[in-house]
C-alpha cells in the first residue's frame, strides 16, 4: 500500500497536485479517498482553471496544468488539502496493482534497436572493455 501525508508529501507542489488528480480520476478501488470526495477534489481544480463544468466523461477529466500559474497551483493545492481535511483525511493510501505488459517489441522494430545499442553501448561493465567483455560477444561495428 502507498500512502501520501497530505501537509509534508516530499514532493514538489505540482507533483503532488497532479499525483492527487490522478489518484480522483483513476477508479482505483483500493483507496482510503472516498468517490464523493475525490469527485469534489477533481471538480474543484477544474473550476480554477476552466470557466465551463467539468467534464461527465471518465477519459477527459484530466488536468492541464502547464499554461497556469504559480497563484493557480496555490490555489489548488490548498482546495486538495481543505476538501481532504474536511473530509478527515491526513495520509491518502492507495493500492495499484501491476499492470501486465500490453504490447512487445515486433520483429520489425529489433533491427534498429540493435542498430542504436551498437551506436549506443551500454556503460562498461569490465574496466574499459565493455559490457561484452563478460559475455564473450563481437559486435562488427565497433
Amino acid at each position: 500500500m502507498q500512502t501520501l501525508d497530505i501537509d509534508c508529501p516530499e514532493m514538489p507542489d505540482l507533483q503532488f497536485v497532479l499525483l492527487v488528480a490522478a489518484l480522483c480520476t483513476s477508479g482505483l478501488t483500493q483507496c482510503n479517498v472516498p468517490e464523493v470526495v475525490r469527485a469534489t477534489i477533481f471538480d474543484r481544480c477544474w473550476m480554477l482553471i476552466h470557466e465551463g463544468p467539468p467534464p461527465t466523461k471518465v477519459e477527459e477529466r484530466a488536468l492541464e496544468l502547464r499554461a497556469w500559474t504559480e497563484v493557480t497551483l496555490d490555489a489548488m493545492l490548498e482546495t486538495i488539502r481543505s476538501v481532504l481535511r474536511t473530509a478527515r483525511i491526513r495520509t491518502l493510501a492507495w493500492e495499484h496493482p501491476l499492470s501486465e505488459t500490453i504490447h512487445s517489441s515486433t520483429a520489425a522494430i529489433q533491427p534498429p534497436i540493435e542498430r542504436l545499442q551498437l551506436l549506443y553501448p551500454p556503460p562498461t561493465d569490465v574496466a574499459g572493455r565493455g559490457p561484452d567483455a563478460l559475455t564473450g560477444h563481437n559486435h562488427p561495428f565497433l
